[in-house]
């Protein structure tokens, strides 16, 4: 982070982007009324939808962006996609969000090695997260990494060792944690207001059209292919491996739905019970159902964690039609007592008691002023200056902790059989076809060093 001065800095915004006046407002907020010097943060990643890609302003990339434009003294400085074609309309929004246009580049090695680079953002697909985490790290900087923050077991623990090593600021990317609402319905669970806590459960509906069948092609003109696939095995270009759609193939989106989006129950379970301990048993059964085309991960699990004093956790994932558990409406988080129960949802809780269920306290978001709405991006920041690490809503060590619910569950289902875990060892009990299963191996050179 580089200091300077009140009329260097209105010097140097005047003439960004090519000469042009930079809005006065983008000037009030960049001097803001921190003593802190400005934050540069690098996105890597930008759009993970299937629209027509000209001019497409979509994917979770954009709400980095926006998150990243509420928090004063902040410069989105450069913008990092393996996709040419995004470049122009996402250039327009940084400017238009920022006051001046970002730097672009499509290998994300060479913004590690911009000193002006404070922090980085990982919106990319799975597959690339951690070893983009770990090479961050190494690079001095910070990072904001989305969920699930890595594609194996072995990958968190190594994200965690490379945080602590280069005593860098890892965010794991949960919105649950944002919630101020959520965040008191777990202080309530962990205060004993459901008593005794026996069971809790997860449950992900997301309903998933068939991606059908496409035939390998040409890689389309601006999109460097090899850099998209980086540690996963080379495969031709086909169109359905790319943009969101990566998430239905093992090579980059094994972390199935449970990666996807049942980490954010899973993450919510832990938190709410404040697990920071594997289970020591997992079973899970699932598969592909009702779809004839080129998925290859399940789009139905179940799975059933048991913990060392009991406690169950269960972790389901149904891409079909279903029954309305699971809708915001309706909670998709439960966590049982032998006093009552509650069910959690993005932004809120509701409990209920005794054998008739009465409604117990019950907060949503919308019952907090605006002013009082949390900002995961801007937790980051405010650790980043601090360096408080423990100040952090979802520090690296909880995202690979939550992640690797997902991860068990996941090798239990493609071995057909329930599995025992060692917590203190990240290994399983005597199960070399299993323990296999913890890493995974890399295209060179997109290689994760065994010592970080």
């Amino acid at each position: 982070m580089k200091a300077m001065t009140r009329n260097e800095f209105i010097k140097n915004s005047v003439t960004a982007a090519g000469g042009m006046m930079v809005a006065p407002a983008f000037v009030k907020q960049m001097i803001s009324r921190s003593p802190n010097e400005r934050i540069n943060v690098a996105l890597l990643g930008i759009a993970g939808r299937r629209p027509a890609i000209r001019g497409i302003i979509s994917g979770r990339g954009i709400v980095h962006i926006q998150k990243y434009a509420e928090i004063p003294n902040v410069r989105l400085a450069t913008l990092c996609d393996v996709d040419e074609r995004l470049f122009p309309a996402n250039v327009k929004l940084v400017e238009e969000k920022f006051g001046a246009a970002p730097k672009t580049e499509i290998d994300f090695r060479k913004v590690l090695s911009d000193r002006d680079i404070d922090v980085v953002s990982i919106a990319t697909p799975d597959h690339w997260h951690a070893l983009m985490t770990v090479m961050a790290c190494q690079a001095g900087k910070d990072v904001y990494v989305e969920k699930p923050v890595c594609f194996t077991i072995s990958e968190g623990r190594k994200m965690v060792e490379a945080a602590r090593k280069y005593d860098r600021i890892v965010q794991s990317g949960i919105c649950y944690r944002d919630s101020k609402a959520v965040k008191e319905g777990v202080g309530l669970v962990r205060s004993g207001k459901l008593g005794r806590v026996y069971m809790a459960k997860g449950v992900t509906y997301r309903y998933r059209e068939s991606i059908g069948k496409v035939a390998d092609s040409p890689a389309p003109e601006g999109l460097h292919w090899d850099l998209f696939l980086g540690p996963a095995p080379f495969r031709p270009y086909n169109e359905n491996r790319f943009l969101y759609n990566w998430h239905f193939f093992w090579d980059t989106g094994g972390t199935t739905e449970f990666g996807n989006n049942g980490i954010y129950r899973m993450d919510t379970v832990r938190w709410a019970l404040d697990r920071k301990e594997h289970p020591v048993k997992v079973s899970c059964v699932g598969g592909k159902y009702g779809r004839d085309d080129d998925q290859e991960v399940p789009n139905i699990l179940a799975a059933d964690y048991e913990y060392s004093d009991g406690v169950i956790v269960q972790n389901e994932a149904r891409c079909l039609p279903t029954n309305p558990e699971g809708l915001p409406d309706s909670g998709d988080v439960f966590i049982y007592g032998d006093q009552g129960w509650m069910t959690f949802s993005p932004d809120g809780y509701r409990t209920y008691f005794g054998r008739k269920n009465e409604p117990g306290p019950a907060r949503s978001d919308k019952d907090f002023p605006p002013e009082e709405q949390h900002n995961g991006w801007k937790n980051l920041i405010d650790c980043v200056r601090s360096r408080r690490r423990e100040e952090l809503d979802n520090e690296i060590l909880e995202g690979h902790m939550s992640a690797a619910l997902g991860h068990l569950g996941i090798i239990s289902c493609r071995l057909g059989r329930k599995l025992a875990f060692r917590p203190e060892t990240e290994t399983f009990v005597g199960d070399p076809e299993a323990d296999r299963y913890l890493t995974r191996e890399y295209r060179k050179p997109f290689v994760m060093p065994d010592k970080v």
